[in-house]
């Protein structure tokens, strides 16, 4: 349970703690902006590989999922054969996915990708009433070849006509940045009330509370 408050003070006190706080955040911001930078500068490897997915519209491969665009973003989704359900933390994760449309507008396409089955993918999707693209990886050697084994994670392909190539990878805590509702819950008195953040915000384990959306 949350018990630590924050300090009363005056208007004048909040405003120059405020702008205190401000300065620090400008200084993180042009750091994410310097490490975006070098994101970008990554070297990148071929994904030549026939990879074969099944969609709702068909048997298609990796170079089809950019749907005509240069940039494509997969998600990785936990949900495998014979699985009732998906990830809570994934199906947090894609609760948080935006509108296609500004991705779109920057030659960027995103998907969901999972190794379960196409009906077992549909079943799920539409239990949580999603519309973001999905695509599953049965029978194929995508989701290892990703290194992602039974996990999650995220990759970012490019396409230079018809070659493909992975850019970028990331996993673990580097799929926060991809969950709004954690941005948030970081601006709030009380943050994520998981033990780890500060003693008196909470005794929860990391993650621990994240829950289906239909499940709270």
């Amino acid at each position: 349970m949350t018990t630590a408050l924050p300090r009363v003070v005056s208007a004048e006190e909040w405003q120059a703690a405020r702008e205190d706080l401000l300065r620090k955040e400008k200084d993180l911001t042009r750091a994410a902006d310097r490490l975006a930078a070098e994101r970008r500068r990554l070297p990148m490897v071929p994904f030549a590989k026939p990879y074969e997915f099944t969609t709702p519209d068909g048997p298609k491969r990796l170079l089809d999922l950019f749907e005509g665009r240069r940039q494509l973003i997969v998600y990785h989704f936990m949900l495998h054969p014979g699985d009732a359900a998906g990830c809570p933390g994934c199906s947090l994760l894609v609760d948080n996915m935006s509108h296609p449309a500004h991705l779109n507008a920057r030659d960027v396409t995103l998907t969901v990708v999972a190794p379960a089955t196409l009906p077992e993918i549909e079943s799920y999707r539409d239990r949580m009433g999603w519309t973001v693209p999905w695509v599953s990886a049965a029978g194929s050697d995508f989701t290892a070849d990703c290194g992602v084994g039974t996990g999650f994670g995220l990759s970012v392909f490019l396409r230079d006509g018809s070659d493909v190539y992975r850019t970028y990878f990331t996993s673990d805590r580097g799929g926060e940045q991809f969950v709004s509702t954690l941005r948030y819950l970081d601006v709030t008195p009380f943050g994520r009330q998981e033990a780890w953040e500060e003693s008196g915000h909470g005794s929860d384990a990391p993650s621990s509370w994240w829950r289906r959306h239909d499940e709270y």
